[in-house]
């Protein structure tokens, strides 16, 4: 049995994800005609990941959300080569993709000192160029962050995504019956006796629709693309959002969740998957249970429960279905072990792939070695 300590809880207050800002390389030297010097180049800014930062310690730090590098020294009699000017460093949080206006990809900062140009400084002035400097790159830029954790949640709202988490832990996000109790993303820390960590990304709730941006929409599915794995999450009595919408059993709320993240992007459905079945407490539970693991076993003959447009191209294929009660705390230890279990497997057969290619580099090395 894998042994196993609390979860520690993370709430971001004010929560922000996504911030634009102004950058610009700072302006070039100028040349010195008489004596043919050459007037430093303009400083370069750069986006760096940094620990303990979040969005909205940034937004607080740097109000204005400009920045601009240094300029380049003129060239001068004493110094014919102007000093370069000194580089921009924008502090960011890990989990950040820096995009321009446009959607444009510059780049990903994934882990701590990931460090990535944004803009470049302008030359100096030289014989070139008649002596003149030129100015910096120019760009309004987005910093969109994207949580990195091992693990996603995924359930419509009232699912029992917050309970099941605080049944892990001593931790106490609000929590009522009600939909969209949570409204913005919270990471837990999972601790193993062994020192081993996963974390636990805890996101709003769907809705159907949610890969149109109803609902909370794409600000929680851009979430889920970082996480390893995905939790299922489903009441195993079904669910109704509000009196004018239909009813939906367990099955159907796992075939809309796939639904909704293969609309949004279909490689969502191919990471690794379990499912947690909620509230096993109520009524008819087990008998439910085992409707649903008849219904996950053989999908295509119960589509016609679902919608056309609301079917999966593919089903989803769980590693492990685990029955739990958030409220009585039953299944919550198997849980826990059964997500240890299927991240172990994956970090194994990384590691595998990792030494197979390093045998393979050493058994066939490249002709380039040689040449």
């Amino acid at each position: 049995m894998v042994q196993f300590s609390r979860i520690c809880f993370r709430k971001y207050g004010n929560f922000v994800d996504n911030l634009r800002l102004y950058v610009r390389g700072g302006s070039g030297g100028m040349g010195l005609p008489r004596l043919g010097g050459q007037g430093g180049n303009g400083g370069d800014v750069w986006v760096v990941a940094t620990k303990n930062m979040t969005l909205k310690r940034f937004k607080d730090k740097y109000p204005q959300k400009r920045f601009v590098g240094g300029a380049g020294a003129n060239s001068s009699v004493r110094a014919l080569k102007g000093e370069r000017g000194k580089d921009k460093e924008i502090l960011a949080p890990v989990g950040i993709t820096v995009t321009t206006d446009d959607g444009k990809i510059l780049g990903d900062l994934n882990a701590e000192g990931d460090r990535l140009m944004v803009v470049k400084g302008g030359h100096g002035g030289s014989y070139h160029s008649a002596f003149e400097p030129s100015k910096g790159q120019a760009k309004n830029l987005r910093l969109d962050l994207k949580l990195i954790a091992d693990l996603g949640l995924v359930g419509f709202p009232n699912a029992g995504k917050s309970s099941l988490l605080v049944a892990m832990s001593n931790a106490t996000p609000q929590i009522a019956n009600y939909a969209f109790t949570t409204l913005k993303p919270e990471i837990g820390k999972l601790m193993y006796k062994d020192y081993k960590q996963i974390s636990v990304a805890d996101l709003p709730g769907l809705i159907e629709g949610a890969h149109i941006n109803k609902g909370m929409g794409h600000k929680f599915l851009k979430h889920v693309e970082r996480t390893k794995q995905l939790l299922f999450v489903v009441d195993v009595c079904g669910f109704q959002l509000a009196s004018k919408t239909p009813f939906r059993s367990a099955f159907e709320a796992v075939q809309l969740l796939t639904k909704e993240l293969e609309l949004y992007k279909e490689e969502l459905v191919s990471k690794p998957a379990l499912l947690v079945v909620n509230k096993m407490d109520l009524p008819d539970a087990e008998d439910k249970l085992a409707e649903l693991k008849d219904q996950l076993q053989n999908p295509d003959e119960f589509s016609d429960l679902l919608p056309d447009d609301m079917i999966p191209k593919n089903y989803m294929t769980f590693r492990h279905v685990v029955p739990v009660s958030a409220s009585t705390g039953f299944g919550v230890d198997t849980l826990k072990s059964c997500i240890r279990e299927s991240l172990d497997e994956d970090a194994a057969k990384a590691h595998e792939a990792i030494h197979h290619d390093r045998l393979q580099t050493l058994r066939f090395p490249s002709h380039k070695q040689f040449s």
